[in-house]
């Protein structure tokens, strides 16, 4: 399971033409999900999403967790975060799980986000989105578990 998290001052996820989701400062977090991955993938992450310092502190190092500042967190779901780019100049979905477990799994890391944190806010399973977001930094980084 592959977590990109992007510290925000806002962003936003639309859609079918509606916002869906919307958040002040905090994380942005696209997620991808493998074959492989399990329940305790999916927690593993919440856990070290929620914990990992990505905000400044008073002294301006990145010292203080989404748990710390109370951000929020937007969660999308991207599939493409698993594709396998070290061939042609086409990526490859193979690594990616099918759509039912897929969906399942972050179905489930979305409900144990909304339970441990507050505000958590979306995206649409499957859907064609448009993300919105101003990225604060920028600081971008990937977790791998």
């Amino acid at each position: 399971m592959r977590g990109l998290l992007q510290r925000v001052r806002r962003a936003a996820v639309v859609a079918g033409g509606a916002e869906v989701g919307a958040i002040q400062q905090g994380v942005l977090l696209l997620v991808g999900i493998a074959p492989a991955d399990t329940v305790a993938s999916a927690d593993t992450l919440l856990d070290r999403v929620l914990r990992y310092r990505l905000f400044p502190d008073a002294q301006g190092r990145m010292n203080l967790s989404l748990a710390d500042i109370g951000g929020g967190l937007l969660i999308v779901s991207q599939f493409t975060l698993m594709a396998d780019t070290r061939k042609g100049l086409r990526p490859s979905f193979t690594p990616a799980a099918p759509p039912e477990l897929a969906e399942r799994l972050y179905n489930h890391f979305v409900a144990r986000a909304q339970e441990r944190h507050a505000p958590v806010a979306c995206g649409v399973f499957g859907a064609d989105m448009q993300v919105a977001l101003v990225n604060d930094g920028p600081v971008t980084l990937l977790l791998e578990v």
